[in-house]
């Protein structure tokens, strides 16, 4: 991609961030950007194109795939401490914004796939998880999906609190909040 389109691009998904997408315009994104605005349809086909692509860049993207979560090393502790490490270095406050930006009415029925793969990645890999911990029998509870879901909301609550509030809400950082939530949710798990 040339650097006009990422120009456009990284400018569109900082005001969607902001304001939204609907209340984001193409003139502000030529502002922003340093362009025309007769370059961004030069380029794309309208703002939905524009946020389409930039799903596919890694910097809008957070890329986190159910093979994020192989290599067990069986401490169920140690596990999940990486599992929630590799979720949060990848699902960013940027990214919860821009995905919050990016639900309205107009354009969610073309991105919902694309925001949901990053949840159902996670909760895939963690299923998969809980499954073989319970098959050893290290994990008492067979809800593996319950399980996956409450770990995914454990992490994604954070950082999507931290994303809406910055340190408002509260000022625990992200090591103290992950080392503290997975302490509570191994006891009441394990076996």
């Amino acid at each position: 991609m040339d650097e006009t389109s990422l120009k456009i691009i990284n400018a569109s998904m900082n005001l969607i961030m902001e304001k939204g997408y609907s209340l984001t315009t193409t003139k502000e994104i030529a502002n922003k950007a340093g362009v025309n605005e007769s370059t961004i349809f030069r380029k794309f086909n309208g703002k939905k194109d524009i946020v389409l692509n930039a799903m596919e860049l890694r910097e809008w993207n957070p890329d986190l795939a159910e093979d994020d979560f192989k290599g067990y090393s069986f401490d169920l502790k140690k596990d999940l401490l990486r599992f929630s490490h590799t979720y949060l270095d990848k699902v960013t406050s940027k990214f919860v914004k821009v995905s919050l930006g990016l639900r309205c009415p107009e354009l969610y029925e073309h991105t919902k796939e694309g925001i949901m793969q990053i949840p159902m990645a996670f909760k895939r890999g963690l299923s998969d998880y809980f499954k073989e911990m319970y098959k050893i029998g290290i994990v008492g509870n067979d809800d593996f999906e319950g399980l996956a879901v409450m770990f995914l909301s454990i992490n994604f609550g954070f950082i999507f609190f931290k994303a809406s509030f910055g340190d408002s809400l509260t000022p625990l950082p992200k090591e103290t909040y992950i080392e503290n939530s997975i302490d509570v949710f191994v006891n009441g798990i394990k076996k």
